[in-house]
Parts: structure tokens; sequence; C-alpha cells
């Protein structure tokens, strides 16, 4: 991946550009939330001025039950300190302490086309897929277009799957700069080297809707059961026979970031010299050990009952002011609240 020229140095100190992502606290971090965003947020908070937000109030649109969203947010907060956020580092927070972000998605919402919301993929995917259509779920991209640019971030670390969402941010906040002046930057995607990760199926993307992942903090025997399960070249069926590692999800894709040796891991594919049972138990025991250290931080961390909680707060104390200068800019453009300098 290359690198993006940070802004140049001024006289008086170095500017980082501004860098937000959420994720929403639907289950248990994957591979797929790792390798396609979470290794990303690490390395970027050392390069930008990171904000990661956990999303609950997008995780409404499935989450219905109260006491589970709050675990499932606390759980998340614990997933993303193990795997290397610093809050010294980054700012961490919770989308609902922020009504800011509610209140922005309410003004976008009178600048973008319901045409806009109803050509996403993600709204006609689960359109096709006969749930409920709530208007959470068709206005959830104005909402994440809020989250975005609230902080008028200029890069948003993402997978693959939600480059058209952020096309539709750019163009979100394009319609409201056309409208009431330059206030909002156009966020760029930064990818990670898994923009795409397939789950144990090896056809479609590893996601909890699905049912398809591997937990990463899951207990070895449970990473060693569903890697065993994880379908390889579907052309394969005696072990003699030759692999084809470009469409083997295992030997092709996920040895790639856990194995230093596997270009002869492919290799021994395609000869036939190993098999897929062998390549899958190599790959198991590779999550396990790759994972190891952040599985035993996680397990300090969470003997901590208020850990979270302080996260959360310091990270609400870096960010508060950047929303409300940037509410204060746009209530100005846009004509609420009260006039700037008083008066009637």
């Amino acid at each position: 991946m290359s690198q993006v020229a940070s802004a140049p140095e001024t006289a008086q100190s170095a500017v980082r550009e501004r860098v937000f992502s959420g994720i929403q606290p639907s289950g248990a971090s994957h591979l797929g939330n790792y390798l396609g965003a979470q290794v990303n947020y690490v390395r970027l908070q050392d390069e930008y001025e990171a904000i990661y937000g956990i999303v609950d109030m997008h995780a409404l649109t499935t989450v219905h039950d109260g006491a589970q969203l709050r675990q499932l947010t606390h759980e998340m907060v614990l997933d993303l300190l193990a795997v290397g956020l610093d809050p010294d580092r980054c700012a961490l927070i919770r989308q609902s302490d922020f009504p800011e972000h509610a209140e922005l998605m309410w003004i976008f919402d009178t600048v973008v086309p319901v045409s806009w919301l109803e050509r996403t993929p993600t709204y006609k995917e689960k359109r096709d897929e006969g749930i409920d259509n709530s208007m959470g779920l068709l206005n959830y991209p104005v909402l994440q277009a809020a989250d975005i640019v609230i902080y008028k971030a200029s890069r948003v670390p993402v997978g693959k799957d939600q480059a058209a969402h952020l096309e539709l941010s750019r163009e979100i906040a394009r319609a409201f700069n056309r409208r009431y002046g330059e206030i909002f930057p156009e966020p760029q995607a930064v990818f990670t080297d898994a923009p795409v990760v397939l789950g144990t199926d090896g056809v479609r993307k590893m996601s909890k809707s699905a049912g398809n992942t591997i937990p990463i903090f899951a207990e070895p025997d449970e990473i060693r059961r569903l890697v065993r399960s994880m379908v390889t070249d579907p052309l394969r069926i005696k072990r003699t026979d030759p692999g084809r590692p470009e469409v083997c999800n295992v030997c092709g894709n996920l040895h790639r970031f856990f194995s230093p040796d596997y270009l002869e891991i492919q290799e021994g594919e395609r000869t036939a010299r190993t098999g897929c049972v062998e390549t899958k138990e190599l790959l198991a025991e590779r999550i396990i050990e790759f994972f190891r250290p952040m599985r035993e931080k996680r397990i300090e961390l969470a003997a901590d009952p208020d850990v979270v909680e302080r996260v959360l707060a310091d990270g609400a104390a870096k960010v508060r002011p950047i929303l409300e200068t940037t509410l204060a800019e746009v209530r100005e453009a846009v004509g609420i609240g009260p006039r700037k300098g008083g008066g009637r």
C-alpha cells in the first residue's frame, strides 16, 4: 500500500491528517474484522490523528436487546484494546455518547435524495433477503457519513465491502457543501492488504450474519474446529489430487497472512505433497499462536471492570471539542440555533 503524504510541518507544529472509522458491536471480533480493518487501526494510530468509534446506534438495526447491546459494546472495546489500540495514541469512543452524530444525520437527511439510499448495496441485499426494511436500515449510510465528516476526517480505514458506502459519504459531503459552503472534506478510503476476507464457506465474505466466522479470541480448540470445517478447493477430491491455491481460501488466502512460508505451502498443494487436512491443521495452529499474546492481554483487561468506561471517557474528552466546533459551524451555515454573536 502506498504511503499517504502527511501535511507539511509548520513553524508552530506538525499537523497530522485525521482518520475515523467505526465498528459495529454486533458480535465477537473475527479474522475478517482483524485483517480487513483492525490491523489498519493499529498502524494508523501512529501515522494520523486517529478516532475509532464503537457505532452502537448503527447496531440497533440488528441487535434488539438492550442488555445484549451494552455487553457487546463492552466486549468490542476489550477486543480493540487487546489487538493493539492505545488510548494514549488514539481516541476510542462510543457513538451514542454524542447526540451530535444524530443531529448532523438529520441535517444531511434534508439534502440527500431518497434514491441515493435505495441504491446502496447493503440496503438492496437486506431487502432481497427479506429482512425488515426499517427506516434505520435505509438511513444507515447517512448516519455513517455523519460519523465520519463530523470529525472532518480525511481518511477512513475500511474493508472493500464498504467502498460504496464511503463513496456515498463523499457524495453527501459534496451535496452539503454545494448548498451551504465548503465545510466538510471528502474522505478517502484506506484499505488493508486483505480488503475482502472470505469465511469458512470459502464463498461469502466472513461476517457474523453469514455465520461463517472464525473469532480471533475463541478458545484454541474452537479455532481448530472452525478451521477444520473450512471449505478448500472443491475439485480436490482425493489426497493425491493436485490442488489449486488460487481458489483455496485456506492455502491461497489465509496462510498468506499467518505463514511466512506460505509460498512453500502453496507449492505443496499444487504438487499434492501436502493435503487439505494438513494445510488446515497448520493454519489453525498459526492462527492460535498469532493471537495468543492478544488473547492473554484481553483476559488481563477484562479483569478490570472499569477499564472500558475509563477508556471511553478519555476518548470522549479528546473528541468533544472537535464535535462542538463542527456543529457550531454547521448550525451557523444552515441557520439553526442562536445567531453567532447574540442578538435577534
